[in-house]
């Protein structure tokens, strides 16, 4: 387990994920928003090997980056139900900034689940000393702008020059976090529903 949130754990993937993570992957919802970033996956075994090379990264990785599961917490604290996946990585020009990026099962939208997750891989972040953390969003991306500023980020411009695409950027410092602890109201919650 990475975190546990009140109501989800974070964990590292494993290929026994695949079925479950191409049914969100594969999902034109959710597919819409990820490519260039992330590859069209068109089948299971596309998925497997997606969920291979970001176990393997993770591997890799500096304390507070990766690719995770997001599965519900069970009454016993135990990892449930798959319901999305979330990740800090580096961007690709440099790869001295850090994006955020979840991706929330339909079925689950609408239940705070990418704000919740969001929160608790910015904290984990910033405790392993990542100094600020943007978000890339497509302007058509509505769910995906709102989680952002759910989770405390702002707005600081557009940019072009990642994936071939213009995006809108948001940013969150430790001081950010701090600062936006407040619950979202309820209504705000109800929209929830990530990238």
């Amino acid at each position: 387990m990475v975190l546990r949130t009140p109501r989800l754990v974070v964990r590292d993937w494993s290929e026994d994920d695949a079925a479950a993570a191409m049914a969100i992957y594969g999902r034109s919802e959710v597919a819409r928003w990820l490519s260039p970033a992330v590859p069209v996956i068109a089948d299971e075994e596309s998925m497997r090997a997606t969920l291979r090379g970001w176990i393997a990264e993770n591997a890799a990785s500096e304390a507070g980056v990766g690719h995770w599961a997001l599965t519900l917490a069970g009454p016993d604290g135990a990892s449930g139900r798959l319901v999305g996946g979330a990740s800090l990585h580096p961007l690709p020009v440099e790869e001295q900034d850090v994006e955020i990026g979840w991706q929330i099962d339909p079925e689950f939208w609408g239940n705070g689940y990418a704000t919740e997750a969001g929160r608790g891989l910015l904290e984990r972040a910033f405790a392993n000393d990542v100094d600020e953390v943007f978000a890339l969003v497509r302007p058509a991306n509505q769910r995906a702008e709102a989680a952002a500023r759910r989770v405390g980020m702002t707005w600081v411009g557009e940019t072009g020059k990642y994936y071939g695409l213009q995006l809108n950027v948001f940013r969150i410092r430790p001081s950010d976090l701090v600062a936006g602890r407040s619950p979202a109201p309820a209504a705000e919650q109800r929209s929830d529903a990530g990238a």
